[in-house]
Order: structure tokens, then sequence, then C-alpha cells
């Protein structure tokens, strides 16, 4: 059974299960409005730039996480791989650290190995600019800076289904 942490209200955020089975087929919800994806700035773990618009003009898997939340913990790993397999493809993986701070995040990453950029919304304001309920959740972008697909819930990211979805959009402008 897989599980969601609900994002709730401006910075409250509780966890909860959702009815994921586990042999549940991977899937991206298409997004019916041509909605742009708000973009951001905001600062890496060791203080550096992150910016959305950095990243136009290719396909972005957009991931909101947080350290507490177990399904997004557990995702991870899997979207490390993800981002090993489809960089040199000229697509971007990011994953926006909701409401905690440098520290917790640092303590994180000294667990695992991550590469990708994980930029840190501190006071939560990017993630309620776009349609999050719960934690993990990713959009995928259009190299138009369009949200095309979204996934609420754990996924594995290095899912050639999935990946081979995104990987269509290069070539759709």
């Amino acid at each position: 059974m897989r599980s969601l942490c609900n994002f709730v209200g401006a910075s409250a955020l509780l966890s909860s299960s959702a009815a994921f089975a586990a042999d549940e087929p991977q899937t991206l919800t298409p997004m019916s409005d041509d909605i742009h994806a708000p973009v951001f700035e905001l600062q890496g773990p060791a203080g550096e730039p992150q910016r959305l618009l950095d990243h136009r003009g290719k396909p972005v898997i957009l991931n909101f996480w947080a350290t507490w939340c177990p399904p997004c913990r557990a995702e991870m790993p899997s979207m490390q791989r993800a981002h090993e397999t489809v960089t040199d493809e000229g697509i971007s993986v990011i994953a926006v650290n909701v409401g905690e701070d440098a520290e917790t995040i640092a303590g994180f990453l000294s667990e695992t190995d991550i590469d990708f950029p994980i930029p840190m919304d501190v006071d939560s304001e990017v993630v309620q600019r776009y349609p999050v309920k719960g934690l993990p959740t990713t959009f995928v972008i259009d190299p138009d800076g369009r949200l095309v697909y979204s996934a609420t819930g754990e996924r594995e990211w290095d899912d050639p289904a999935l990946l081979d979805q995104v990987r269509a959009l290069r070539t759709v402008r």
C-alpha cells in the first residue's frame, strides 16, 4: 500500500494514507488546461540559485517533496536513476523541498546519492502557486513551460513508460 503526505493550508503538512495499490501501473495524469508553470527562483541547500527558467526549452520533471514524508523519501532513488537516464537527453529533474531548512535537507542528502537540483521552498510560497494537494506531487512541464502531466503520490520515476511520456515532449512544440 502506497501512501501520500497531505499538504494542508499555507504551511501545515500532515501525513495520511491513500489508496495506492503496490501493483498499480505507473501513470501520469494529463493536465486539462493550458497552464504555464509558475516560475521561481529559490536557493539550493548550499546557497546556489535554482531557477525554473534555466530549464526552459526542454521537458522538466518537477517534484514537490519533504524529508519527513515517507513516500517522498522512497521515490528519491528512482528520481536519481531517472535523472541519470534522461539528463543527456535534454530532460531536467528538479525536486523542490517544501518548508524545510538547509540543515534538514543536507542531513537527508548526506544519507542519499542525489545530484539533481533541490531548490528549497522554505516559506512554501512556490508550492502554493501550483495545484498541489499532497506530497509528493510531481508535474511534467513541456519545453514551452506548460504543465502537461501531474502525478500525486509515489512513483518509480525510472519506469520506462513514464520516461517515454516525458521524452515524447521533446518533439512536441
